[in-house]
């Protein structure tokens, strides 16, 4: 007898629905399962057999097929535990089959017949909802993850006895339901314990990082050790603007399918901070893998990802992310798959001016001038050229350290920050962009006009700075974001004249 189950799994952070077909006749005892499944499907067969008997139910002794649809795309994963022991008990005719219409079903079996968790939820969830599906039977587990999505019943079980029980009717589990909006706002109502009422002195610093933070732009600090380039860029989470909704369903995706949501976190609800260390190699960086995963920079999606001690890093590695940097997005081809994730990160990075870290200060830098210029030589032109604003951080004083009068609070930055967020969103209400770093150039042509006094600033810093066209285009970008913050419609000088000395830093080391 021949039934079909409606599963899923995965492409890269996209679910696509799979047809497990099953199919009981008369022959050998024997269980054969085709679809290009990988090794962990493959041995779902005794994961299901054993889990069925121990069910209290009878595996036939009869030969049994089990097909996965598409059988031209490689399945992996114990996710077609649940929805292949479903077919089999279907076949079997102890499941009522007109249940099985509308409902996708997917979960790994223990053997004792037990549901447990899978990763990728979420867009798969997603996926049922845009082929129509009408509910899903999901590991309990998963339930708080998959119910984010709104349109359909999402329905935990526990296990294999519970979803028979649901199929035939005899069982009713209410769907579960959890409202996107409400975790979001509650998870924005926790305050950190950091806070940049943390750092002495360092203004132009500061400065600096609550422009990125409003922009979404780039950074890159030098300066001496000790001087809180650390200390700070751990502050900046603490001042981004909150997450919406969309945004936060597509950094839940990359996470669901990297395995890395917490057992009771449905949703994340906070811009991810990565901060990989310095050893981390190029797969771990873009993602990879056979069937790639997600790497340090996809996770770091509408986020921030943190290189402390820059230079420090392989050079092959700083130079993979040049393209991520310039399009949003990282592609990876293997020979089972080519995937694409998304990878829209704010870069923040740290650095020494030298090895020993003191230069220019003669007193204190030991290094030669061809020790310095190799270490700087470990960041190329062209991945600097792609940093918004260079910024020096300076030797802490003894009055700066033991002023009593505190510094301005992170709630204080991020309510200018989040002001001059609503004016971008509201800006850009009509198209994908949601940050002044996302400009494409016919929206610079639009909303980064000079006046005549700009263009002529312009036009002196472009010839004496020696800057590329990148270069050209990030500092309008900075601008841009520099009069949000100013409450201005237009880019006047001053803000022209603030992005630009964001640039001018390159020349005191770098020549």
């Amino acid at each position: 007898m021949f039934n079909r189950v409606y599963s899923a799994a995965l492409m890269g952070i996209d679910g696509y629905i799979v047809n497990v077909e099953v199919d009981i006749s008369s022959g050998f005892p024997k269980l054969d399962l085709v679809g290009l499944p990988d090794c962990a499907v493959k041995e779902s067969i005794d994961r299901v057999r054993t889990s069925i008997n121990n069910s209290n139910f009878e595996f036939p002794c009869k030969r049994i097929t089990v097909n996965l649809a598409p059988a031209d795309i490689r399945k992996e994963g114990p996710s077609f535990d649940l929805p292949i022991a479903i077919g089999i008990l279907a076949s079997m005719e102890l499941i009522n089959i007109k249940s099985l219409e509308k409902t996708l079903i997917i979960g790994e079996l223990s053997l004792n017949g037990e549901v447990q968790k899978v990763n990728g939820i979420l867009p798969i969830i997603y996926c049922a909802y845009l082929n129509g599906f009408t509910r899903c039977i999901i590991p309990k587990d998963n339930v708080d993850e998959g119910a984010v999505v709104e349109g359909l019943d999402v329905i935990g079980v526990n296990s294999l006895t519970e979803v028979v029980k649901i199929l035939n009717n005899t069982l009713k589990i209410e769907p579960t339901k959890v409202n996107a909006n409400k975790l979001l706002l509650k998870s924005n109502e926790i305050e950190s314990s950091i806070d940049f009422r943390d750092i002495k002195g360092q203004e132009n610093v500061r400065r600096a990082l609550e422009i990125a933070a409003a922009g979404a732009h780039n950074v890159l600090m030098i300066g001496p050790p000790g001087s809180g380039k650390t200390m700070m860029a751990k502050r900046l989470p603490t001042i981004l603007p909150d997450l919406t909704v969309e945004e936060s369903i597509e950094i839940t995706k990359i996470y669901s399918v990297a395995g890395l949501l917490k057992k009771e976190e449905g949703l994340v609800t906070k811009r991810p901070f990565r901060s990989p260390h310095h050893t981390v190699s190029n797969s771990a960086l873009t993602g990879g893998g056979r069937i790639p995963k997600p790497g340090e920079i996809s996770l770091s999606h509408n986020g921030v990802l943190f290189l402390d001690e820059m230079p420090e890093f392989n050079k092959n590695v700083l130079e993979i992310m040049r393209q991520p940097l310039e399009n949003g997005e990282v592609t990876i081809s293997r020979v089972n798959a080519t995937l694409t994730y998304p990878a829209n990160f704010m870069l923040i990075a740290s650095m020494n001016p030298c090895p020993c870290g003191y230069y220019p200060d003669k007193e204190k830098c030991n290094c030669s001038p061809l020790q310095i210029k190799r270490y700087l030589g470990k960041i190329s032109g062209p991945l600097l050229d792609r940093i918004d604003l260079h910024v020096e951080a300076s030797n802490i004083n003894y009055y700066d350290l033991n002023e009593q009068k505190k510094p301005e609070s992170s709630k204080d930055i991020k309510k200018r920050v989040t002001k001059a967020h609503k004016i971008q969103q509201k800006r850009y209400e009509d198209s994908k962009i949601y940050f002044n770093s996302m400009l494409g150039p016919v929206e610079m042509e639009k909303y980064c006009m000079l006046d005549n006094k700009g263009r002529e600033m312009m036009e002196m810093a472009f010839d004496k700075l020696d800057l590329s066209a990148r270069a050209y285009h990030r500092i309008l970008k900075v601008a841009r974001t520099i009069a949000d913050l100013d409450g201005q419609d237009n880019i006047l000088e001053k803000h022209l004249a603030e992005a630009i000395q964001y640039r001018s830093l390159d020349r005191k080391y770098w020549e």
